[in-house]
């Protein structure tokens, strides 16, 4: 890892509605040294506990909503990076050092590019509304990404002085607009992605799913 920067500069914040079956192994994947923050977001199972046992930190935050989460997480966290991922076994923690060593002192945040292990990984009408998604960022706001960063490390005093984003699924599109804008480098490199281990996608575990995230996309734009 560049830039001087090492595990101890790193909180993982994993946003959290109902992941008790998914969390313990994405927490067993965790590299060594990584501080965690389990943001439990409005969850009604065990989510909490199962972090806790796990050694997590807990925030909570009662208002619904991917983009809520996530900034509850930023703003607990206290260190120079923070990385992001989801809480569903979905994106292996285990390659977060790979996006780490995308850094040096010209670099203020490095995402994932999904890359399916296999075709049931993303469903097809999820996959459409990333491409189409993605598209709409190189052509009208000309980011070098190919997907709407599910996984990413950023800088975590850059990403706080962008201010409040999308309180729900529009989180992402409305970073990188955001982060585009601002006139940050924005770096992306591939990572695996795999069928969640417990439950149904809210976003792309349906058609419907999918549709009220696009929505939430577009109305960032």
């Amino acid at each position: 890892m560049s830039d001087a920067l090492s595990a101890r500069d790193v909180t993982v914040v994993i946003p959290c509605h109902n992941e008790a079956g998914a969390l313990p192994g994405v927490l067993a994947a965790m590299p060594y040294g990584y501080r965690v923050i389990v943001v439990d977001n409005a969850c009604t199972d065990d989510t909490a506990a199962v972090a806790r046992a796990a050694g997590a930190t807990v925030v909570t935050e009662p208002v619904p909503g991917y983009g809520s989460a996530v900034e509850a997480g930023v703003r607990a966290a206290d260190t120079a990076l923070v990385a992001v991922l989801d809480g569903d076994g979905s994106m292996d923690a285990a390659e977060l050092p790979c996006l780490l060593g995308e850094f040096d002192p010209t670099v203020d945040m490095v995402v994932g590019r999904r890359r399916p292990v296999r075709a049931s990984a993303w469903p097809w009408h999820a996959r459409l509304g990333n491409l189409l998604i993605a598209a709409l960022l190189r052509r009208q706001h000309g980011l070098p990404v190919h997907d709407i960063a599910a996984m990413r490390v950023t800088r975590r005093d850059r990403l706080i002085a962008l201010g409040p984003l999308h309180p729900r699924s529009g989180y992402p599109l409305a970073l990188l607009i955001r982060a585009g804008a601002a006139g940050w480098r924005i770096v992306e490199r591939d990572i695996s992605y795999r069928p969640r281990t417990h439950g149904v996608s809210k976003v792309s575990g349906s058609v419907r799913g999918t549709v009220r995230a696009v929505a939430d996309f577009w109305s960032v734009r």
